[in-house]
This record gives structure tokens, C-alpha cells and sequence, in this order.
């Protein structure tokens, strides 16, 4: 037989672009060979004679899709719905062993793993690769393997083809789960018979499943390990070429957010909140971006390099008004760059802002901080210049105003802001030209 390879990696990673989502991995599970084809469906015709057709074909590939997330975000859903279609395909039939008896891997008895070609099932899941073991890839297996050769019953899955990686002999790519997941849900899979003739079921084979409406669900699911948390969601066979389009749900850990992403745009996800993550479609479309960092639309996790997109050049510098070296060409803002009248940094703001005085020494005093009742202001000039003090609350108004006059020398006054609410203030002085604020807290 002539074996198809087309993806010639052990494994195969996609960068994401959002923060919740880093990236999907498509890993080579399994390679079977002839021993392994052993999988047998009887098939009566209408005469009555019977044939038997090899399920399981020499050559067949068996792959496991991750979904790696943030720390702190749990996998909740895969999903196809009205604007989003869940597409699993391959251009040969899926294998689905007759003795397994699941769509899902989360339902899989890990002792069937012992029979026959039970451990290169089709199916999905969220996290867990039998009722009692997470999906994890053979390079993060850390407990060996229990499946493969002299722990089959048959003595199978032995094969040690290097496109595949580690041997299944060596690592299963299963892990104890730490706890298992609640509320399972699916629809548009398993029928109210509970019969399934997907893909994922041995009703009959299929090289394609397509939904609008299809789900798999539960309470969210991390990975093993918490600072890589990468998340099992379906293992495929298939000696054909895989393609798939998924979108998932995602949820903070502590519940506060939810998270939709899709493997296309549709015209209603802006509106519904959807985010689009185009590695979320395989074979992944390489896209293209700036990837120059000194331009504004640079992302380093861009798969090659488009120069059109590199089109606002960085320009760094103060961008705040007030500050004597406000620089209104600037797009990108340092606020440690900017300097005022007695802070710059331990610059020499004359260089800095050479139109100041540089013999110009001021100073601006408030006390108490906090205050309940009474506060103080003490300003000090060596100049003549006229000084007027704002109070503004946290809302922005302007709850008080006092123009100080001339001063050359040291002047004090005072508020009463026994009035006040409690909260943040801010005061903000003029000396001349120049300008300074301080925050206090009524209490």
C-alpha cells in the first residue's frame, strides 16, 4: 500500500495572537502498521453472502489535537453553532474500533486501552482521554506507557516509526487526572437512541463531520500541568489528509469572564463578542504582519513578515501636555521622559526644556495627608510670578480655586474640607508658566 504522510513533523504548533488562546497543537500520535491492522467489519449484502472489510488500514495515522491556554483559564466548550461550523474531515474514512463503544473520551474505560487497537479510537473530549486519565503529549509523559505491546492483549502497537516520535511503548501520552471535570453536555452527536453514526461513532464509517449546532460541554478543564496548560480535545485516525475548523469556549478559573473563539469571521461577532483566531483552522493559513518592532503594528507572533503593514513608525517622547518638553509629534508615550519645573529625572532641565528659567526654584507644600478638616498649602518662589492653587475631586471637578497673586518668597494659606466627601483629591498649583500636582485623601 502506498502510506500517506503529509505532515511530515512530530508535531506541529500554531502561535496565537490572543492572550487566552496560545496556540493549538496537532501531534502524531500513533503510525499503524500491518500487525495493527486488525480491526474487522463483517458486511452482509442483500443476497445474504458475507465479506469482511479491514477497518484499520496499514499505514494509518492517529493524531491528538491540544488547545494550549493562559494560566488561569479553563477550557469549557468545542462548539459549532448557526454562524460557526465544528468541522472535523480527512480525505479517507476515520477508524473507529467496533470494541470501544464511545464518541467521547472522557467516557473510554482506560482497561479497554489493553484490547486490540481500542487506544487509536476517533473521538473528542475536554482534557481526558478515558474516565480516569488526562490527554497529555508523549514528550510530557512522565509515568511510561501501559497500553502498547507487551501490555496488549494482542500484543499490538508496537510500531516505532520515527514520524511519530516516542513509541507508544515508551510513553501512552496519558496522566492520572488530578480531578475530572462536571457537568458533561453534548448535542447534534449521539441521538436520542444513543446511537452515533459521526464519525466518531462504528455505526458506519465517514470522513467528514460538519454542524451547525453540535457541542461537547462541561464545567472547564486545565492541562496537567498548570503552567502549560495544554488541553486534549480530540484524537483522530485517519490514513487520509486531517482538516478541521473549531471553536471553543474559555473561562476565567474563578468564573468572571467568558471567552468565545472562532476558526472564522462571521459578520456578527463583533456584536456577540466572538473573537476570530485563525490557528483554530488546519492545515493553518500562515498569517502574515509587521514584525518590525519599530513600528506600531508590530506583533512578533506574525508567521512571516508583510512590510505593507508596517505603517505607523514609533515615535517615543512626552506626550503629556502640561510638561515642559511636550512633544505633540510623539505616538508613543514615556512618561519618564517628561519633565516640570524641579522634576526631570535628575536631567538637567535646562538642557532638557531651555526655555525655562533655570534659576527659577519653586516649591509646593500640603499638609495634612490625609486631612479630615483643615489643609494647609505652603509655596515658595524666587521669582516674582503669579500663583493660583485648584482642588479637584475624583471626578474631575474643580471643587475649589485660589488666586495667590505675586509671589516672591514663601506664602501660606489653607482649605476647609470638612465639607468634603471622603476620597482621593488632587491639587494642582501655577507658578508663572509652570505647573505641578499632588494628590492627598480626605478621611
Amino acid at each position: 500500500m502506498k502510506h500517506i504522510y503529509t505532515l511530515i513533523a512530530f508535531f506541529f504548533i500554531f502561535t496565537s495572537v490572543s492572550a487566552q488562546l496560545e496556540r493549538v497543537i496537532v501531534e502524531k500520535y500513533y503510525i499503524s502498521d500491518a500487525n495493527d491492522a486488525t480491526d474487522i467489519q463483517y458486511i452482509t449484502d442483500i443476497n445474504g453472502n458475507t465479506t469482511d472489510t479491514v477497518i484499520l488500514e496499514e499505514g494509518s495515522t492517529t493524531y491528538r489535537i491540544y488547545i494550549q491556554l493562559t494560566p488561569g483559564y479553563m477550557l469549557t466548550k468545542v462548539y459549532g453553532d448557526a454562524n460557526h461550523k465544528l468541522i472535523i474531515s480527512s480525505t479517507a474514512s476515520f477508524y473507529n474500533n467496533v470494541n470501544s463503544g464511545v464518541s467521547f473520551g472522557k467516557d473510554l474505560n482506560s482497561s479497554r486501552l489493553l484490547y486490540n487497537t481500542v487506544a487509536l479510537d476517533s473521538w473528542l473530549t475536554l482534557g481526558q482521554a478515558t474516565r480516569t486519565h488526562s490527554g497529555v503529549l508523549k514528550s510530557e509523559d512522565t509515568d511510561g506507557s501501559s497500553i502498547g505491546g507487551s501490555n496488549n492483549k494482542s500484543g499490538l502497537l508496537i510500531n516505532d516509526n520515527v514520524e511519530a516520535g516516542i513509541p507508544l511503548t515508551n510513553a501512552d501520552g496519558l496522566m492520572p487526572a488530578i480531578s475530572n471535570p462536571l457537568f458533561w453536555l453534548q448535542s447534534g452527536i449521539i441521538n436520542n437512541a444513543g446511537d452515533d453514526s459521526t464519525i466518531f461513532g462504528s455505526l458506519k464509517t465517514g470522513k467528514l463531520f460538519v454542524s451547525n449546532n453540535a457541542f461537547l460541554q462541561c464545567s472547564g478543564v486545565t492541562g496537567v500541568n498548570p503552567d502549560s496548560s495544554k488541553v486534549l480535545i480530540a484524537q483522530l485516525t485517519t490514513r487520509g489528509e486531517v482538516s478541521f475548523e473549531l471553536n471553543i469556549q474559555v473561562k476565567k478559573e474563578d468564573g468572571s469572564s467568558t471567552i468565545n473563539y472562532v476558526a472564522k469571521r462571521a459578520p456578527e461577532d463583533d456584536s456577540n463578542g466572538n473573537l476570530y483566531n485563525a490557528n483554530l483552522a488546519y492545515p493553518h493559513l500562515p498569517v502574515c504582519g509587521c514584525k518590525d518592532p519599530s513600528y506600531m503594528e508590530f506583533n512578533s507572533h506574525y508567521d512571516c513578515n508583510n512590510t505593507d503593514s508596517c505603517k505607523t513608525k514609533i515615535i517615543c517622547g512626552c506626550m503629556d501636555p502640561i510638561a515642559c518638553n511636550f512633544d505633540p509629534t510623539a505616538n508613543y508615550s514615556i512618561q519618564s521622559l517628561c519633565c516640570y519645573p524641579g522634576l526631570c529625572g535628575d536631567r538637567d532641565i535646562s538642557v532638557v526644556c531651555p526655555n525655562l528659567d533655570s534659576n527659577l526654584k519653586s516649591g509646593f507644600l500640603l499638609y495634612p495627608n490625609p486631612v479630615s478638616d483643615q489643609l494647609n498649602f505652603e509655596i515658595t518662589s524666587d521669582k516674582v510670578h503669579e500663583t493660583k492653587i485648584e482642588i479637584y475631586n475624583s471626578f474631575g471637578r474643580l471643587i475649589w480655586s485660589r488666586n495667590i497673586g505675586i509671589v516672591d518668597g514663601t506664602v501660606a494659606t489653607s482649605f476647609n474640607m470638612s465639607d468634603q466627601d471622603d476620597g482621593l483629591y488632587m491639587a494642582r498649583y501655577y507658578i508663572g508658566n509652570s505647573t505641578d500636582t499632588q494628590t492627598f485623601i480626605k478621611k
